[in-house]
């Protein structure tokens, strides 16, 4: 072997034992990464939950959205179908309930709202007692805003001996 020869293989294993060493050094470096994250897992720092109520009132001629604190006196952020088409037959639509409450849930969000519970109310009395046809696209909605969903309640009023319901005595004439 010549001298030259000698020169070059000296390098080369000194090379070889180098990425052997940097190999070794970024195992090492990723089972300690694995183990501290397996000790520590991972949790949100978060501040108070603050809830609130979101009123639904659904008809079959419009759809109001109306964010509340837990008491119910101070209104945190409304909308309503209207608002958000053009047209008066839309007003009631699923698409103008969900525009409703995006817009109330971006509201919400900014005023630092975690969660709510939420009240559906349809006409009731001697008008409807089904909720209109925006009534579940604005829950889902809700839904889908990333908040915490306490409960869903139905608060339709109901009355226990009505009274009479508009017409006449041989009801509408068409």
């Amino acid at each position: 072997m010549s001298e030259i020869e000698a020169k070059v293989e000296v390098p080369v294993e000194t090379a070889e034992a180098a990425v052997e060493q940097v190999a070794e050094a970024a195992v090492e470096q990723v089972a300690e990464a694995a183990v501290e994250t397996q000790n520590q897992p991972e949790t949100k720092k978060e501040g108070p939950e603050k809830w609130g109520i979101a009123h639904i009132y659904s008809s079959y001629n419009n759809t109001i959205i109306h964010m509340t604190d837990l008491t119910g006196g101070e209104t945190v952020s409304i909308s309503s179908g209207g608002i958000h088409v053009n047209a008066d037959r839309y007003e009631s639509s699923p698409f103008a309930a969900m525009k409703a409450a995006n817009a109330v849930v971006e509201a919400t969000r900014t005023k630092g709202f975690t969660g709510f519970h939420i009240k559906v109310r349809a006409v009731g009395g001697v008008g409807s007692r089904v909720p209109g046809p925006g009534a579940q696209a604005a829950i889902r909605a809700l839904a889908r805003g990333g908040f915490k969903i306490g409960r869903i309640d139905d608060v339709t009023p109901i009355p226990h001996d009505t009274t009479r319901k508009k017409g006449g005595k041989r009801g509408r004439r068409v």
